[in-house]
C-alpha cells in the first residue's frame, strides 16, 4: 500500500447529505405572497386615485395645457403609472413649438412638464389663416384666426404653401426677422405691426399706434437700438407723440403739436 492510499484508507467516510425537499405548503404560501403582491399593484395602476388628472407647466409663454395633451398625446384619465415619461418626451419634442422638455409623474394625480419653448418673434398672414414664425424664419404654429400674441404681425405680405415646419423663403420677410432678432423679448411685446408694404418706407407700430417709421433695411441695428430705447422710454412720455423717425440718420420725435429733437427726447424719457 502506498502512501496515498494509506491516507485514503485513514480518512473517515463523510456521510452523504440528504437533499431538502421544499414543503409544497411554503411553494403556496409563496405563489399566495405573489399575486397578493400583484392584485395590489393592479389595484394601484388602474385605481381612479392615480389617473391623469392635471399637467402642471413651467417655462411656458405661449403653450397651453391643451397644447401638451395635443402633442403628448395624453388623455386625461388614463393610469398614471402606464405613462411611459420618456414616450411623452419624444412626442413632445416632435411639437416645433418646444426646444427641450423635462416630464415628471407627481403622485397622485399629476404630470410635471418642465419645457423652454421655440419663441416666436412675428405672425404672418397665409392663405389659409395665420402662421407664427420663429427667429430664424420657421413656421412653428399656424391657426386660422388671428388671437392676440405679444408679438409683431407683419402686414403688406401674404405666405403662401407654408405650414407648421418650414421656412421662410420671402426675403422681404427675412429682413424683418433679422431686425427682430435684434429686439428683446419686452421691446417686441411692445410692437404690435411691422408693415413692409413698402420695402423703402417700412412701418413699425406701437401697441398705442405710435408709428416708428424705419425707412429701408439698411442700418437694422442702428434703428434696432433706436427702436428699444424709443419702446423703454414711450411709458414714462409727458406728451403723446404722433411718430418717430428713424430712417434719417438724424432721427426725430413729432409730439402730436410741435417737432422736437429725439435724441434729447429719447435720452430724457421722451418728455
Amino acid at each position: 500500500m502506498d502512501e496515498q492510499d494509506f491516507r485514503e484508507a485513514a480518512e473517515p467516510l463523510q456521510p452523504k447529505r440528504k437533499k431538502r425537499r421544499r414543503s409544497p405548503r411554503r411553494i403556496i404560501k409563496g405563489l399566495m405572497f405573489l399575486g397578493i403582491c400583484g392584485g395590489l399593484m393592479s389595484i394601484v395602476v388602474y385605481s381612479p386615485l392615480f389617473t391623469l388628472q392635471r399637467v402642471n407647466l413651467h417655462g411656458n409663454t405661449y403653450l397651453k395645457e391643451e397644447d401638451i395633451l395635443t402633442s403628448g398625446r395624453l388623455h386625461k384619465g388614463e393610469p398614471l403609472f402606464q405613462l411611459e415619461t420618456d414616450a411623452v418626451t419624444q412626442n413632445l419634442m416632435k411639437d416645433l413649438r418646444i426646444e427641450s422638455v423635462v416630464v415628471r409623474r407627481k403622485l397622485p394625480d399629476t404630470l410635471d412638464v418642465e419645457l423652454k419653448e421655440r419663441m416666436p418673434v412675428a405672425t404672418v398672414a397665409c392663405e389659409y389663416g395665420y402662421l407664427d414664425l420663429d427667429r430664424q424664419g420657421k413656421v412653428i404654429a399656424s391657426y386660422k384666426n388671428l388671437h392676440k400674441m405679444p408679438i409683431p404681425l407683419i402686414t403688406g405680405v401674404a405666405m403662401h404653401d407654408k405650414y407648421i415646419g418650414d421656412d421662410n423663403t420671402d426675403a422681404n420677410v427675412k429682413k424683418v426677422l433679422e431686425f427682430l432678432s435684434l429686439l428683446d423679448t419686452e421691446t417686441l411685446n411692445h410692437l404690435s405691426e411691422i408693415n413692409i408694404t413698402n420695402p423703402q418706407a417700412i412701418t413699425a407700430y406701437t401697441n398705442q399706434s405710435v408709428q416708428i417709421r424705419l425707412g429701408n433695411f439698411d442700418r437694422w441695428e442702428e434703428k434696432a437700438k433706436l427702436t428699444r430705447d424709443f419702446l423703454l422710454s414711450l411709458p414714462h412720455a409727458k406728451h403723446q407723440i404722433e411718430f418717430v423717425d428713424f430712417s434719417y440718420t438724424a432721427p426725430f420725435i413729432r409730439l402730436k403739436e410741435q417737432l422736437v429733437n429725439p435724441e434729447v427726447q429719447v435720452h430724457k424719457g421722451a418728455q
